[in-house]
């Protein structure tokens, strides 16, 4: 592609002292870069096996609680697509620098929240803090590592984006359990520290550009905030709401539309966006951020069933959950550096099938559990979920990297985040949408043949009854406990037929994507000491 060839052109004098070695300076830099990505996801869904705690605390209810993860989450997609302006105004090291100690202090007063309105805007304040630094990781890896490292650097920020979803309830389960829910806000000061003396020591000083601001595209960045702040708020509280029937729903669906169309509108006039929305028009790049999005909703969508169910069918406690979830992280780190050398030797089309066979296929065996499912029975289909998932976000990383000027670097890492990110919320939206619908179908279905008419549910009632009885219980209340312990099973029931169908709908999504990656050009992570791109 002429796109990729001229993009290595004007990278090559910048990288060619520098490619066959990079200093610890560098690495300690880009470390740092990756630890606050991966502690800006993490906190994304940290608070969610903690809920029930934190709501009790703050005197919430289950449906107020929602608006805890909901405003980081509108915070954080309004914040990673404005990141390369304002690290082009305060400086990246500085800017960094700030952020970090803004989101530590922020997590500070979400520890120490009094009710739920302080939780909400404090939570809203950190996702605004934390959200800046996934997109800076990425950008930094692009930035600071020559082509013949990048692939090292792709792999590790990969991991970020997939252990961190995965090992976030797991933590703050542990944490939890053991020290109470405020201490999952406050261990983001270890993480933190080492993240602002890395990028302190690993990163030169760079000079402000204060007349930015004044020419800042202030109306796109307006519509922007409008349009992803409600779309997050539309798809986040649109289920417990019940969609288009409530007004609240409907405003914000309208809000979104006025906001989104704006920005693109906007961004289509003026000749310098603040970010570059025409990337999208780049086929890699348009493919990568769709699979991005796709492969978003199957990540969050399944941190987010897996442990509902645990919670709901199994009765786990979240330790015990996390017991589970963590199998979905762990095996990564060991799986990843041979995905990132493969990288550089195969076709990252086939790789990325792999990936999406694999993750499809862990989705898959969840496809037909049954209430006795617990960590024997789930293990195996979370090793399978680990080992795919590198396959996707290392390849996934490279096809929208690939061939991007080193202008448009940082608009193209904030893109393919936010994408990432929105198609998490869309995911996690569709599927609890999901659940409820098909469990009251699923309901519904059962009770016509659990009818009490049927001879067989006569003789059930008839032992359940029996077995009150000899408890100790009276007749005609050990008759009402055995239907209120049928209508049990039957929810029960109709709840895991309902997972189920959450799991089946992923895995179809998943192996979908198979044929749209098919439509990108053949890529393969730099190697040695040439630029990469389209091969």
């Amino acid at each position: 592609m002429a796109s990729s060839s001229s993009s290595s052109a004007a990278l090559a004098p910048m990288l060619a002292a520098h490619d066959a070695k990079v200093d610890a300076r560098t690495w300690f830099a880009v470390a740092a870069g990756l630890l606050g990505a991966f502690m800006a996801v993490l906190d994304i869904q940290i608070t969610n096996s903690s809920l029930k705690d934190i709501l009790g605390t703050l005197s919430a209810t289950q449906e107020e609680g929602s608006w805890i993860s909901t405003a980081y989450l509108c915070a954080e997609i309004v914040v990673i697509p404005l990141t390369g302006l304002l690290a082009r105004v305060f400086g990246l090291r500085a800017y960094m620098i700030a952020t970090t100690a803004l989101f530590l202090v922020c997590s500070t007063l979400c520890g120490a929240a009094w009710n739920l309105p302080s939780m909400i805007v404090f939570r809203m304040m950190q996702g605004f803090t934390g959200g800046a630094l996934i997109p800076m990781a990425m950008t930094l890896v692009m930035a600071k590592l020559p082509p013949s490292k990048r692939a090292t650097g792709m792999a590790l920020f990969g991991l970020t984006a997939t252990m961190a979803p995965t090992l976030g309830p797991t933590l703050g389960g542990y944490l939890s359990e053991l020290y109470g829910w405020p201490s999952i806000f406050y261990i983001n000061w270890v993480p933190g520290l080492l993240l602002i003396a890395g990028i302190a020591n690993g990163l030169d000083k760079d000079r402000k550009n204060w007349g930015l601001l004044a020419n800042a595209d202030w109306l796109g960045i307006a519509f922007m905030a409008v349009g992803l702040g409600s779309l997050t708020i539309f798809l986040e509280e649109g289920n417990s709401k019940d969609w288009f029937d409530s007004n609240f729903i409907r405003l914000f669906a309208t809000l979104s539309i006025v906001g989104l169309v704006g920005w693109v509108a906007i961004s289509a006039l003026r000749r310098d966006p603040f970010v570059n929305l025409r990337l999208y028009l780049r086929r890699n790049f348009f493919v990568a951020a769709t699979l991005a999005a796709v492969t978003g909703m199957a990540l969050y969508g399944s941190s987010f069933l897996l442990p509902l169910y645990l919670g709901q069918i199994a009765n786990y406690t979240p330790m015990q959950i996390g017991e589970v979830i963590m199998w979905a992280g762990l095996p990564q780190l060991f799986i990843m550096p041979f995905v990132a050398r493969l990288s550089s030797k195969i076709d990252n089309r086939i790789m990325c099938t792999i990936g999406l066979l694999l993750f499809g296929a862990s989705c898959l065996m969840n496809g037909f559990m049954d209430a006795s499912y617990g960590y024997d029975e789930l293990l195996w289909s979370q090793v399978v979920r680990a080992l795919g998932q590198p396959f996707i976000m290392l390849t996934l990383s490279n096809f929208a990297m690939n061939g991007i000027a080193p202008k448009d670097t940082p608009s193209a890492s904030s893109l393919f985040n936010m994408t990432r990110n929105l198609g998490g919320s869309i995911g996690i939206a569709m599927l609890a949408t999901m659940l409820t619908n098909r469990q009251h179908f699923h309901s519904e279905r059962i009770g016509e043949s659990v009818s009490l008419l049927s001879d067989a549910t006569q003789s059930r009632l008839d032992q359940l009854t029996s077995g009150f009885i000899a408890g100790g219980i009276d007749p005609a209340t050990a008759g009402n406990q055995a239907i209120s312990m049928l209508d049990r099973i039957v929810r029960r029931e109709s709840y895991v037929m309902a997972y189920n169908d959450g799991f089946l709908m992923m895995a179809g999504v998943l192996f979908a994507c198979i044929v749209v990656l098919w439509f990108a050009d053949k890529t393969k992570s730099p190697s040695g000491g040439g630029g990469g791109g389209a091969h």
